[in-house]
């Protein structure tokens, strides 16, 4: 647990440094042994236990972008944050790279929990989370298994199980088009392991070819541009490992999430892509669920997915409701 990371010190954010927090570099391990890198945002002046929340996503996106932007903001209305790297990517650990798994990335979550729990300036009975796209679903499967978290925001959330293994808007889910997926995701495992090297799939596609749908323009106008390109995000630059979210396809994550019985918000765009994936999520969370009153779905009017990475040009992202949400802790 004493692995060795290279952490940048310098600002290196898509975002502007905040004069009302103090920033800097933290660590702390997850239960495989794997040292996250973690950005800490504490307000300024605060005095006493504060309340705290850990903010990761999206996923292929690093902390310098939305998580940051996130916990910063939150960091602004009162509370200690700390906006980290899943395993395998950015400055955190983890051999090999660029490589996803629903278990250890859900443990991620929890290690951070774990870390908070036990700082000296955290109100151990106030730690919430914030997972932003993929780790919007991974945030709600972490919700449903750490009694220690209180308050739960999924932003413009995807479920990685469901597309990895139905494909987007659930247009490949078949069992032939399954089998034809996972027999070439093998055929690159004996590639790759021949090669002794993992093949890189890919981040957002570039040049952006003119027929793209409207979802793959929404992402390279993040990730490519200036707005949110940052050198190390898997996103705007090799991608993840070809084969690496395979582990998604038949290990589905929110199993138990009508059994939350903390606070969980579903904060989507109204014209995201991926709105089906939040609206699902909130459905299948109160159906049947003894604890649905703590449960939310906010819709909001005009925005699509990545409006709620960073806000887009209305600013979008709703941090004062945020922060009446987690305030109830």
């Amino acid at each position: 647990m004493s692995e060795k990371l290279e952490l940048t010190q310098e600002w290196d954010k898509t975002f502007p440094k905040s004069e009302k927090v103090e920033h800097r570099k933290v660590t702390f391990h997850n239960r495989y042994g794997i040292t996250l890198a973690a950005d800490m945002y504490v307000p300024k002046d605060a005095g006493g236990k504060l309340p705290a929340i850990a903010v990761c996503g999206p996923f292929g996106a690093v902390k310098e972008q939305c998580s940051g932007l996130y916990a910063q903001n939150m960091a602004e209305r009162g509370f200690l944050t700390i906006a980290f790297d899943p395993s395998f990517t950015g400055e955190s650990g983890g051999e090999p790279r660029y490589m996803a798994s629903p278990d250890i990335n859900t443990e991620d979550f929890q290690a951070a929990v774990d870390f908070l729990s036990v700082n000296d300036r955290v109100d151990p009975d106030r730690i919430g989370i914030i997972g932003i796209c993929g780790w919007g679903g991974m945030a709600i499967n972490a919700a449903a298994l750490d009694t220690r978290i209180k308050a739960t925001v999924a932003s413009t959330m995807y479920n990685m199980s469901r597309v990895n293994s139905n494909g987007y808007f659930d247009s490949a889910n078949n069992e032939e088009a399954r089998y034809e997926m996972k027999k070439a995701l093998n055929a690159q495992r004996t590639a790759d392991y021949k090669s002794g090297e993992y093949t890189l799939g890919g981040g957002v596609v570039d040049p952006l070819p003119e027929d793209a749908p409207f979802f793959v323009k929404d992402y390279y106008d993040y990730y490519k541009t200036a707005r949110g390109y940052h050198k190390r995000s898997l996103n705007s630059n090799g991608g993840w490992n070809t084969i690496g979210c395979m582990s998604f396809i038949n290990q589905p994550i929110l199993c138990y999430s009508n059994e939350i019985r903390s606070a969980v918000m579903v904060l989507h765009g109204e014209k995201a892509h991926s709105c089906y994936f939040g609206k699902d999520a909130y459905a299948d969370m109160i159906k049947d669920s003894k604890y649905a009153d703590n449960k939310e779905l906010v819709l909001i009017p005009d925005a699509v997915h990545t409006d709620l990475y960073d806000g887009g040009d209305k600013n979008v992202i709703p941090f004062d409701k945020l922060k009446i949400f987690f305030d109830k802790m």
